[in-house]
């Protein structure tokens, strides 16, 4: 096996190995993998470090970087989209890639050499508060949903929660049904705060859907696009529609 890091700025995590196959998730510029096997027509089959997603992407897209694997990078890029040079030419990463070994605007990801032309970055942290969760999730906003997303360019609704927490240090898992599986459980709506998790399910008990609640009646949500609607103890009101489109099952607390 070997270990790799993305050196796209976004690359797209396949069912099969093929472009027509359905993408599952996505690798962002910076993020860690193991190779496993070797597919066709240039993919590769790889695991996600954070997460232990599985799927397949294309070999151009990573690089070795066995030197790296067992770091966590805490840098992670500031802006809604940020400029890098590779090879003299301009490279445009979303909000979150992540800058393993950033030093002095730089970042060495193998053989490969980025300059950081954007000058905004951000640490990991645990520590927060309201202000910096809701700073880092608006920035989302307005974000069009697509199946298996990761970045600003377009997310899934675990892929947005997966988003935000990764600026506090937390991996969270991909899918909204393992989300709901980690943090602790906050009993009633009424003790929620901003930054816990609201989870959603269908007529059969599974869950389908999360969200980040800002405060105890309203949650910011991928649905259609990330936007910010009414919750109460029943679901999720959509706030222009008043029409209800998530029935509430659990919210857990992570932070």
């Amino acid at each position: 096996m070997t270990h790799a890091v993305c050196i796209v700025p976004v690359a797209p995590l396949r069912k099969f190995a093929d472009h027509t196959a359905e993408m599952v998730s996505q690798l962002l510029f910076g993020e860690y993998c193991t190779v496993t096997e070797t597919g066709k027509d240039g993919f590769v089959k790889i695991i996600v470090a954070t997460d232990g997603y599985e799927g397949f992407c294309q070999l151009q897209h990573i690089t070795a970087a066995h030197d790296l694997f067992n770091t966590t990078p805490t840098v992670l890029a500031g802006e809604w989209v940020n400029k890098l040079k590779y090879n003299n030419t301009d490279m445009y990463v979303p909000f979150g890639s992540l800058l393993p070994g950033y030093k002095e605007g730089a970042v060495i990801l193998g053989s490969h050499n980025f300059t950081i032309e954007t000058s905004s970055t951000t640490v990991a942290e645990p520590k927060t508060d309201s202000n910096r969760i809701k700073k880092i999730a608006f920035t989302f906003l307005n974000t069009p949903y697509l199946w298996g997303g990761r970045s600003v360019f377009g997310i899934d609704c675990s892929g947005f929660t997966q988003a935000v927490y990764k600026f506090f240090g937390i991996a969270l898992l991909r899918d909204a049904r393992q989300q709901a599986t980690q943090g602790t459980n906050v009993d009633f709506l009424q003790q929620a705060q901003c930054g816990d998790l609201a989870f959603f399910d269908n007529d059969e008990g599974d869950i389908i859907h999360t969200g980040i609640l800002l405060n105890n009646h309203e949650i910011i949500h991928a649905s259609g696009k990330v936007q910010i609607d009414a919750i109460d103890n029943v679901g999720i009101v959509n706030s222009i529609t008043g029409q209800r489109t998530q029935k509430l099952r659990i919210i857990k607390r992570y932070l």
